[in-house]
């Protein structure tokens, strides 16, 4: 017990030791609230000794439907502190969506702020487990929720210091992620500490984090992306993490040069409405010195307009799923030209090839399924052994995705296995759009593709066959999909047709849908918003 004890590693020692290294230096920025590492580690322990006095053990689930905020990262490490596990919740959820994953993680805490706490209320409602709701303040100043535990109360009333500590590991369970395959339901990623750690390791070698970096943190942190890809590795490095909790143009702009941030990361969506803003062309961007995409391909044309307007910064591409922590591959700063439109090559501590259908290697320059093998990887689907099994066939993890590696080890990713959709940065399981399509009664047949958009870079568009008989518009349609799913699911165009392209077994042809409708819709013609 004494030697495992004393070689731990979890996500919140981490934290425990940025503090010890640089107790002083400036660690968390969200509005008014300024923590040095100090500060913020002693938060954190508060916020643990508040939640085991709550009941909490190690294991217990706790989800959080919030913003960003500076109580959002405290309740990240005071709930690995605890030896819980996170589920994070996207706020652009229905009630019954969120209800789901709540009773599907069998969550009993949920954390949440004003804005989002009748969505918390009434998703929980819907046959969950969930007792407590504890609320968290976001980065505007806000009153609390009647009815809730109060995040601030119960960092004030929690002793001084942690007494004793619950008995965890790195192989223990840290967070379950939720996300969408070609099914209609999510899938509960299990993610350890070991393999979120892992892929920290891997982001600060790729990715060239130091503890110099003043990072904002902008995209919602309940994603993978911005939350372990970015903040968590910055907390482990020692970075100093500007959070705010819009990517909005007039949130992120004046933030670059009041804080004196060197580096930020966005989705081409996000970095494509950046520069579209006059903020941007007025503002002092002259701290900025590296900048991250990934989520979604980055068009060339926007990535080459970027480095124009930021000569002095350094551009990182990065590529992965949930699956894998996220990170998988990273395109660096001297490649971006070279290599454009590839995903990079494999980061420190993962392995990547293309398979054929069978398991096989294919030789570079031949398409086929991206597969990994990484500590990084998910231990399995909740409650789910045969997905779990089918996605480690053969020893490999299958990504879903199609792509070609060249003679340098350079990924490009050419398409996904699954349909999945990835519209500004969200995935969108063209299953689970479909299956709300298909309730309307006048519709007869249905495909959900992702056609090229220069503000979403994938538009959800849904080509419908419709009943004879019956008449149907495009409103019609797309306020029926809205009263059921997410607005980022629900589609932005959708195009009529007498009938849709079959293979000999009756399978529709997607491929052909994309390849007709790319060439069919002007590239500037408009979305439904």
């Amino acid at each position: 017990m004494n030697v495992s004890h004393a070689r731990r590693q979890t996500i919140a020692d981490l934290l425990r030791r940025t503090a010890a290294r640089q107790p002083e230096k400036p660690a968390v920025i969200c509005g008014d609230t300024r923590w040095t590492y100090r500060e913020f580690d002693a938060v954190c322990d508060r916020l643990c000794q508040a939640l085991r006095d709550m009941g909490v053990g190690v294991g217990a689930k706790i989800a959080i439907l919030a913003r960003n905020s500076h109580a959002f990262v405290a309740m990240r490490f005071a709930i690995a502190r605890a030896g819980a596990v996170l589920v994070p919740v996207n706020f652009m959820l229905k009630p019954q969506e969120v209800a789901y994953i709540l009773r599907h993680s069998q969550a009993q805490i949920l954390c949440t702020d004003s804005e989002l706490a009748a969505q918390a209320r009434a998703a929980a409602a819907l046959d969950t487990r969930i007792g407590p709701f504890i609320w968290l303040p976001g980065e505007q100043p806000s009153s609390p929720v009647d009815g809730m535990l109060n995040f601030d109360e119960l960092v004030a009333a929690a002793p001084q210091g942690m007494h004793g500590e619950p008995g965890i590991d790195g192989s223990m369970l840290a967070q379950i992620l939720y996300t969408s395959g070609t099914e209609s339901l999510p899938k509960g990623a299990m993610l350890t500490h070991d393999a979120v750690i892992a892929q920290y390791v891997s982001c600060i070698v790729a990715g060239d984090y130091t503890s110099a970096d003043t990072m904002l943190h902008a995209m919602p942190l309940f994603h993978c992306a911005q939350l372990d890809t970015f903040f968590g590795p910055c907390v482990y490095s020692g970075a100093t993490n500007v959070i705010t909790a819009s990517p909005a143009p007039e949130s992120v702009i004046p933030k670059l040069a009041h804080h004196g941030v060197t580096s930020l990361f966005a989705p081409p969506t996000v970095w494509i409405s950046l520069m579209r803003s006059p903020l941007f062309a007025q503002a002092d961007l002259g701290s900025l010195a590296k900048c991250y995409y990934g989520a979604s391909i980055m068009p060339v044309a926007v990535l080459q307009e970027l480095q124009s307007r930021l000569t002095k910064v350094r551009f990182w591409n990065f590529y992965g799923q949930t699956e894998i922590a996220p990170t998988a591959t990273v395109l660096g700063p001297g490649d971006q030209i070279r290599k454009a439109g590839s995903a990079g090559r494999p980061v420190l501590n993962v392995e990547t090839r293309i398979v054929d259908d069978a398991g096989n290697p294919l030789p570079a320059g031949a398409m086929g399924e991206i597969v990994h093998r990484s500590p990084q990887l998910l231990s399995g689907y909740l409650r789910d052994e045969a997905r779990t099994a089918e996605a480690f066939a053969g020893g490999w993890f299958h990504s879903g995705d199609l792509g070609v590696m060249d003679e340098e080890g350079f990924l490009t990713v050419v398409d996904r296995k699954k349909d999945m959709i990835k519209t500004g940065g969200e995935n969108v399981a063209s299953r689970e759009v479909e299956e709300a399509i298909y309730r309307h009664p006048a519709v007869s047949e249905v495909a959900v593709v992702g056609l090229s958009d220069p503000v979403w870079i994938e538009a959800v568009t849904a080509i419908v066959v419709v009943k004879s008989g019956h008449t149907l518009d495009e409103a019609a349609l797309i306020a029926h999909c809205r009263a059921s799913l997410a607005g980022f699911k629900t589609p932005k165009r959708v195009i009529f047709a007498d009938g849709l392209p079959r293979n000999p077994s009756g399978k529709i042809l997607k491929r052909d849908l994309r390849l007709q409708h790319e060439q069919a819709i002007p590239v500037n013609a408009p979305v439904t918003t």
